[in-house]
């Protein structure tokens, strides 16, 4: 989530999927290797800059928030016959988004999990009561985020919108209490157990804030229910998705330890506690209705992907983590050494922060809970209250460490084994903790300023894709929306107040702010890092570096409940409209649009495993280019690490390092399924979706 967790709280055979005639329309994706392991490190050496092996002189990579597939595109019907697998290819649901003939294929199903010395990836499940599932919840704000939904404070607070869009920052609330049955979903209390349409054209506008579903790790692994014994021809992997309801009732976005109330419900019902969420998670949106028009227009002129994947299971830190650094960080002393984080002790000692924490993750139910995480959590209180709770840390090379073991064992039960890629007495970070610098460069980790967090991950020393380019002389950036003033206000001390600083920086989402190469050089911190008014200053003065990675704000970044999708999306026409206003920037540049994760959205696409880390659900990706194969939708395996082996193979670079997944070769397919590599684990490099030989009109 991109909105500041802490201080928001938390915040089978081939005929049951697409059918045998679909498959035989589907692009047969081509094949390719990889380069070699060797390990990159950063240098100050100059050398002569790496040039482009393709007309692409600029990348830009635009990244939303928490929105899977189907969610997006559930309903959306390519140009000129291109096969594509979403929930209205496979005819789960119909046109109008009401359930289809195989509605059972995405059928989501109770489940039971009371063992308290093991996590259950896979537990056994019954069918809902009724065939109905929980009802959907509210989130998001009764009226708007805006104060007095007033269009010239919107105005000051946000500049990554168009003109046009900034109506939509001052309206769409919810108009009910938080947590409760939403109202304006159609039969929200009597809905079938599996994806239902979010808007109508009445009470539910495109334009409204929905919920937002839970997305935390082992959340993520245990809603996607995988287990060998599912597995079929389009799913290999056994990961039949089924549990995107249960899981989200029973534990959500976990409690920090904390013992599940008395008056627990899974259901909403007067005076029980729930976990706020409901069956959010199936929700989607309509594009044939007209929801989410504008990338609607881009799918239609430029390229897609419909088989590209969120690369951890987890929230937006993980995985903007895994797109910069192609591998996951770990905690450690703060110089490099690996170290084991606070469990059941005390941190903090004489500050307002000080408390008793437990950051290892423990899936394990708690005792007389049907999967109510024993430890689970962003992590309580701090920012001047007492700390507890917090786990975000897996050992994950030990499998006797709490969540472990199931995984690693159905990774070794695949047809071909998958490794884990953990390595010995390495604690991961699964989840959102703060980043160990600030903007300025000082270490947040080390920080006891009272609105500092203890939940902040020690600076880390795994090389990221930002060391690879420094290292060729290939330009890049990262753009982070309010990034200035987060800089002059690192604890963020102004957000959610009237006025011009009203909108949050994402500290989370940057995965160069969490490096020590990165963040204490002051002269690589101002060159690489800025806010995203240099983005919109540098393309109209024609000096965008290679490579650019930008970032909205809390406001406008899409995610359910804290953003829109209609806000996302005006965010992103604002940046594409002014590249094809410059003609000679647009005629060398790709814009990369997609998403950090799904957002705990059902879809109901295949998943490979490639580690312990992931993948998970598929996202939207959209290719924005004069070279872009127009209409066209990529059925290879992707992921964010594609984007590196893009980036990689365009400048002629080696991986980041031996062990990153930016080394993993390209898929290999088989006709009769493009969407599942035969030589797993294998991840795209993107090249498939451009042609190169087009000749590019000047505007």
């Amino acid at each position: 989530m991109s909105i500041n967790s802490f201080r928001l709280g938390g915040m089978r055979r081939m005929g049951l999927g697409l059918s045998a005639l679909a498959l035989s329309q589907m692009v047969l994706v081509g094949c390719g290797n990889s380069s070699s392991n060797t390990t990159a490190t950063t240098t100050t050496t100059t050398v002569a800059a790496y040039l482009p092996t393709t007309p692409i002189k600029h990348v830009i990579v635009i990244i939303g928030e928490n929105h899977s597939f189907d969610n997006v595109f559930a309903t959306y019907m390519p140009k000129n016959g291109n096969g594509i697998w979403n929930l209205l290819s496979q005819q789960i649901v119909n046109q109008d988004g009401t359930p289809g003939t195989n509605f059972s294929m995405a059928q989501q199903q109770a489940a039971s999990d009371t063992s308290t010395d093991s996590f259950l990836l896979s537990p056994t499940k019954s069918a809902y009561t009724g065939g109905v599932m929980p009802a959907p919840l509210t989130g998001g704000p009764k009226d708007s985020y805006i104060t007095g939904d007033s269009l010239t404070l919107a105005q000051q607070t946000e500049n990554g919108l168009p003109a046009s869009y900034y109506q939509y920052l001052i309206m769409g609330g919810t108009g009910q209490a938080s947590g409760v049955p939403d109202q304006r979903i159609t039969n929200v209390t009597a809905l079938p157990a599996g994806p239902f349409q979010l808007t109508n054209g009445s009470t539910f506008s495109y334009h409204d804030y929905s919920a937002s579903p839970v997305h935390r790790f082992y959340q993520m692994w245990q809603q996607l229910d995988c287990n060998i014994s599912h597995a079929t021809a389009l799913r290999p992997s056994g990961c039949d998705a089924a549990l995107f309801s249960w899981v989200e009732t029973t534990v959500g976005a976990g409690a920090n330890g904390v013992a599940q109330p008395a008056s627990f419900s899974t259901n909403y019902a007067a005076g029980a506690i729930t976990t706020g969420e409901g069956s959010t998670a199936l929700g989607f949106y309509n594009m044939i209705n007209g929801d989410v028009p504008y990338f609607k227009s881009l799918a239609d002129q430029y390229a897609i992907s419909d088989n590209f994947h969120q690369s951890v299971n987890g929230g937006t830190g993980a995985n903007h983590i895994m797109l910069g650094h192609g591998d996951m960080i770990w905690f450690s002393d703060g110089n490099g050494n690996a170290a084991t984080p606070p469990h059941n002790a005390a941190v903090a000692a004489g500050t307002a922060n000080a408390g008793t924490v437990d950051e290892i993750e423990n899936p394990n139910a708690a005792a007389g809970t049907n999967n109510w995480y024993t430890q689970d959590g962003y992590g309580g209180g701090s920012y001047g209250s007492a700390s507890y709770g917090g786990g975000s840390y897996s050992n994950c090379s030990d499998t006797t460490q709490p969540g472990v073991a199931p995984i690693v064992n159905y990774l070794k039960s695949l047809p071909t084994a998958i490794a884990s890629k953990c390595e010995a007495g390495h604690y991961y970070l699964l989840n959102n903790y703060n980043p160990g610098y600030f903007g300025n460069g000082n270490n947040a980790y080390t920080d006891t300023n009272a609105n500092n967090t203890v939940f902040t991950i020690p600076p880390s020393s795994v090389p990221s894709i930002g060391d690879s380019l420094i290292a060729a002389n290939v330009s890049w950036k990262y753009y982070g929306d309010q990034w200035n003033n987060y800089v002059n206000d690192p604890y963020q001390l102004n957000w959610g107040t009237p006025g011009a600083n009203a909108d949050e920086y994402c500290n989370i989402c940057n995965p160069f702010q969490y490096d020590t190469s990165i963040m204490t050089n002051a002269t690589v911190r101002a060159a690489h890092i800025q806010d995203t008014t240099n983005l919109y200053s540098d393309i109209a003065a024609g000096t965008l570096p290679a490579v650019s990675f930008v970032k909205p704000s809390g406001y406008v970044d899409g995610h359910p409940a804290s953003s829109k999708m209609d806000l996302f999306e005006g965010f992103s026409q604002k940046i594409v409209s002014a590249v094809q206003a410059n003609s000679t920037l647009w005629a060398d540049t790709a814009i990369f649009i997609t998403f950090d994760e799904g957002g705990g959205y059902y879809d109901s696409g295949y998943v490979q495993p490639l580690d312990f880390f992931g993948d998970g659900t598929r996202i939207p990706f959209i290719l924005v280019s004069p070279y872009a194969i127009s209409g066209y939708v990529s059925h290879a395996y992707t992921d964010h690490v594609s984007i590196l082996k893009f980036i990689e193979r365009n400048w002629g670079l080696k991986p980041i390092t031996s062990r990153s997944r930016d080394n993993f070769p390209n898929p290999v397919v088989a006709y009769s399924n493009p969407y599942v590599p035969t030589n797993s684990p294998a991840i795209g490099d993107l090249f498939d979706m451009f042609d190169f030989t087009a000749t590019v009109a000047q505007n």
